[in-house]
């Protein structure tokens, strides 16, 4: 059984929707990043959507002009199809943070996971709140670059820089698979802080 994970963050309708920028940047990435969600299925690695569901009575969740976006059981909530396979695990979070008040440790722990690699959108938001949950629950992290987006590329290279700097090993997916198939697994980050 795998002990890798792909975590995606918020590849929704109405997320990427929500401006040119975002849809720009899901669409440069999405030929590239399909092909690797489809590299890691063939290796026989678990991949999870985490799907943003808003809480209406949530006073801190983003409204566009007013309206709540990705509601349970809208269109716009989905996984966009292009990301998605049978064999996927969707799972919902009501906040950045896959693991915030989840029970994606205890499915992780269940499959025996202990590796996984963080990707979506946006990167210095979801991304690195995921990244950062996982780390303190002693999880190895891969970011890999050409599968994470960000309406704005300066927030994209400012969050990589960070899980770099602190809790992931940061490359692009074909480092990832090369290092896969070289070695059979992820080697664990050595965390230095200055």
């Amino acid at each position: 059984m795998s002990k890798i994970a792909v975590l995606t963050n918020d590849l929704q309708y109405e997320l990427v929707e929500k401006n040119p920028e975002r849809v720009a940047a899901v669409d440069a990435a999405t030929p590239h990043f399909t092909g690797f969600l489809d590299e890691m299925r063939r290796r026989g690695h678990h991949i999870f959507h985490l799907q943003l569901v808003n809480d209406p009575e949530d006073p801190n969740a983003e409204r566009y002009d007013g309206y709540l976006p990705v509601q349970r059981g809208t269109h716009g909530a989905d996984i966009i199809e292009a990301f998605l396979a049978p064999e996927d695990v969707v799972m919902e979070k009501s906040k950045d943070s896959g693991f915030y008040e989840t029970d994606l440790h205890e499915r992780l722990q269940a499959l025996g996971v202990d590796t996984v690699l963080i990707t979506g959108m946006q990167t210095q938001i979801c991304v690195q709140t995921t990244a950062a949950d996982a780390f303190f629950r002693g999880y190895n992290i891969w970011v890999p670059t050409d599968c994470v987006v960000s309406a704005r590329l300066d927030d994209k290279q400012r969050a990589l820089d960070w899980l770099e700097g602190y809790c992931a090993t940061v490359t692009d997916s074909d480092e990832v698979l090369r290092v896969l198939d070289a070695e059979g697994g992820l080697p664990r980050k050595n965390i230095k802080t200055p």
